[in-house]
Order: C-alpha cells, then structure tokens, then sequence
C-alpha cells in the first residue's frame, strides 16, 4: 500500500483544544483571540498556536531534546499550521472526506500503539484534560492532509523497471521487485511531497501576522 511510504500522523504534535472567549469585566463575552495567521479565507489563532507550541515543547522535553528558541519554534509551526491549512482547503475542494468506519480504526491503532484499549485511551486523555471527541477530530483532520498528499503527490511519481533494475544492482541485494519498487516510490515521493508543498504554498494567499502587534 502506498500509504505507507507517507508520515504517519503526527498526533502529538497537534491536539490542542482552543479556547475563544473569556468573561469580560462588564459582563460582555469578549474575544481575547488575535489573529496570527490569514491563509486564504480561513483565519489561524494566537491560542491554536499557543496550543500547538505547548505540545511540541512537551514532546520535546518528554524525549530528552533540547529545546529549540521559542520565537523559532513558533516560526516553524505557524508555517507548518499554514500548510496544514491549505491541505484541508484542498481536501474540500477535492471533495475527500473521512469516514466514521475509517476514524474509528485509525483512533484504535493510536490506541494500541499506547497499549491501550480505547476506553483507557479516553481516560488518559481526560487525564491531560482532553476529550476523546478532540482527538478525533485531530485524527480526522490529520487523515484528510494524508488523503490530500496521497492523492496529489503519488500522481507525480513514475519509476521505471531500468530504475527498479539499477536500484536491486546496486542496493537492494536480496530484495523483490516489488520490493524495490516501494523503496524507490518512498525515496521519490518524499522528494515531491516537498516540492508539492512549496508549490501550493506559493499559490495560497497567506498573510503572516506573527510579529505584528
């Protein structure tokens, strides 16, 4: 299966759950949000990214890394946001969805790499004060970018049998055909999937408020 060869999904890098509004002193609900990202006609917020940045640096601390500056962290994940962004988009536009029967296998497999059942995996969630319902939205979300990017990039992928015969002469000692081919096919793809991203990046109209205000 090619979907395989594609990143698998990032799930801890992107639960959050955002927080809109706050009670103001007058009794008004005012928003506290500020826009920190404009990608087409969708918005990004301070608290999506704030949500976002919390994650990475638990993730980070979690495996013993060093901590990268905040100000750079923040960078690389507002544009990883904006891409992610644009994928979605796309994904409507194409008319790809994610079926019930779909998310609930993939939400099973998320649990069972934790060696967990999906009941102790809500539990655990609630524990960090998540719900289960916002995981599986983000997972939801996360299949759809994949769909996306399987759709567009495995398009833009050709091998050749004289490249399938070049790769088992000289790397691929005691592999199959099909089996050369897969490694070729994930070598390429990841190639594309960079150059598909820039590609739709540079076609979004995205303005980046980061620093301003």
């Amino acid at each position: 299966m090619r979907s395989r060869h594609f990143a698998s999904l990032a799930l801890a890098a992107c639960l959050g759950v955002t927080a809109l509004v706050a009670e103001a002193q007058d009794g008004y609900r005012e928003p506290l949000d500020r826009i920190v990202a404009v990608v087409n006609d969708d918005a990004i917020m301070a608290t999506q990214l704030d949500d976002r940045i919390a994650q990475a640096q638990g993730r980070l601390s979690a495996n013993g890394m060093d901590l990268p500056p905040e100000q750079v962290l923040r960078e690389q994940i507002l544009d990883r946001m904006i891409v992610e962004e644009i994928e979605i988009q796309l994904a409507e536009k194409m008319n790809l969805s994610v079926d019930d029967t779909e998310l609930n296998r993939q939400v099973r497999a998320v649990a069972s790499q934790q060696d967990m059942s999906v009941e102790q995996f809500a539990d655990a969630l609630e524990g960090q004060g998540l719900s289960l319902g916002v995981v599986r939205e983000q997972v939801r979300r996360e299949m759809l970018i994949m769909k996306v990017q399987q759709a567009q990039v495995s398009s833009r992928v050709n091998i050749s049998e004289a490249e399938v015969d070049r790769f088992l002469e000289q790397e691929g000692a005691g592999a199959t055909r099909d089996q050369a081919r897969q490694a070729i096919f994930q070598r390429k793809a990841g190639d594309e999937l960079e150059k598909w991203v820039q590609e739709i990046r540079g076609e979004a109209f995205v303005d980046n408020r980061l620093d301003q205000g």
